[in-house]
């Protein structure tokens, strides 16, 4: 299993931008593919975002052209860039781990977006 641990949640008004982080401990980074997901009250988990061992990126579409995520192997880490932020975009941010080489499905706890003026 991976650990991961996310910081970069907050408070943050209309058209403003946050950078969530996510650290991963424990396995191969390198292999890893790495995303993001969301989950609002009161509705399911979403995927926004994932970007693959070899830096291929993969967006919802209701974060494209807002949304950047990256990785950066040498500190084990993907972040997630976020500009433009609307109210909709206000939830639980999750980071996931996974790899079907090391059968290895792993989330991070959690970090709070909240857009609102």
């Amino acid at each position: 299993q991976v650990h991961l641990e996310e910081s970069g949640g907050g408070l943050v008004q209309p058209g403003g931008s946050l950078r969530l982080s996510c650290r991963a401990f424990g396995l191969i980074f390198d292999i890893l593919t790495m995303g993001w997901y969301r989950q609002a009250p009161g509705k399911q988990r979403e995927l926004v975002a994932t970007v693959s061992p070899g830096g291929r990126t993969n967006y919802a579409d209701s974060v494209k052209g807002r949304f950047t995520i990256s990785r950066d192997n040498a500190k084990n880490t993907v972040y997630l860039q976020m500009n433009s932020l609307k109210p909709e975009d206000t939830a639980v941010y999750y980071c996931n781990a996974d790899s079907l080489v090391l059968n290895t499905n792993s989330w991070g706890q959690g970090t709070q977006v909240t857009v609102s003026s």
